[in-house]
């Protein structure tokens, strides 16, 4: 078993914590606009765009992230109103769908395709997140259930989030190596792959797919059919971005045959 006993808290000003999740976190968003702003670069896109957008989208990952935990904890909320603006609690789903819906409000106001900064995003964003579990990880945030295997880990020290003293799954790092390999697959296929927004899909459908399998190690609290609220979008955005991707590769298929027999009966 491995003993986690990093200091999650690096200084405190008064009353104010300065933990090393919020440094990584920030460093997560960095990697994302990096990352974009390359991509940006090899498909033509100004710079200026990816400025804007990753803005809107920091905006609406903070705001759904915990809105989205507020719901899932609502019956906590319901006795301790006064904890509602504290931004303790963030939830990962709620940060990705709320920096989604922020993207395609952005696309509709400035009329840009939301598939293709979609694909310029999504290697980034997978990188990001694993970032952003590395903060979970020192924080003892996200931990898992009680484990007697030699993965085990065991957090020691008392401004960790996770239980003292109790050897439990490393989900942190379940889901950094998910969000790695998921990395290197996207990265790999930014080039190769069409229509446009098949790489966002499959973003997807990779974390939602891992994220459904490790929340299994997770402490959870069911919502619905006995399953934690993740699992549930899990299974939801899973599902309609398959459903997205055959739909979209079918039209896709469907406008290219036409221009396959046009240029068939002209080289006759």
């Amino acid at each position: 078993m491995f003993d986690i006993d990093w200091n999650p808290v690096i200084l405190n000003i008064g009353t104010l914590e300065i933990r090393w999740y919020g440094v990584l976190v920030v460093l997560a968003v960095i990697a994302v606009i990096a990352l974009s702003l390359v991509e940006a670069r090899r498909r033509g896109i100004a710079q200026d765009v990816i400025w804007d957008v990753a803005l809107w989208a920091v905006v609406g990952g903070i705001i759904g992230a915990r809105l989205l935990h507020i719901i899932d904890r609502w019956q906590y909320y319901l006795y301790h109103p006064e904890q509602l603006l504290n931004f303790a609690g963030l939830a990962i789903w709620g940060a990705m769908l709320g920096g989604l819906a922020a993207i395609l409000i952005f696309c509709l106001v400035k009329k840009m395709s939301f598939w293709l900064l979609g694909d310029i995003a999504a290697p980034g964003a997978i990188l990001g997140q694993a970032i952003g579990r590395l903060g979970c990880l020192v924080n003892g945030c996200c931990y898992g259930l009680t484990c007697e295997l030699p993965i085990a880990v065991i957090y020691s020290n008392p401004n960790s989030y996770a239980p003292i003293g109790v050897p439990i799954y490393p989900t942190q790092l379940f889901h950094i190596v998910r969000d790695l390999a998921g990395f290197a697959v996207l990265w790999s296929l930014r080039k190769k792959l069409r229509p446009e927004g098949t790489l966002f899909l499959l973003w997807l459908i990779f974390f939602g797919m891992g994220d459904f399998v490790i929340r299994f190690f997770r402490e959870s609290e069911p919502f619905l059919f006995n399953l934690p609220q993740a699992q549930v979008i899990d299974i939801l955005i899973v599902v309609a971005a398959v459903i997205t991707l055959i739909v979209r590769y079918a039209m896709y298929r469907k406008a290219k045959q036409p221009m396959a027999g046009t240029e068939v009966s002209k080289s006759v």
